[in-house]
């Protein structure tokens, strides 16, 4: 789940996410594939991405299409 992005003068990209929990099964992999993905966008420099759990991530963070997308409702 993508927090924020920031791009700054130089095309450089800050990205915060979180996971849905620290023992997350992708937490070794995801955030270096988000910052491979997001570097590989054209007229981005560079990429990096910080892993945050504030605020902690809850279903209520979720649109409701999301839900129901993944039969939460």
């Amino acid at each position: 789940m993508i927090y924020e992005v920031k791009i700054d003068d130089n095309a450089n990209a800050f990205i915060q996410m979180t996971l849905t929990s620290p023992s997350c099964p992708v937490a070794e992999s995801l955030p270096a594939e988000v910052e491979q993905k997001a570097a590989g966008v054209e007229g981005v420099s560079s990429a990096k991405v910080e892993i945050t759990f504030e605020p902690p991530w809850s279903q209520d963070m979720m649109s409701e299409e999301a839900k129901l997308e993944l039969g939460f409702l």
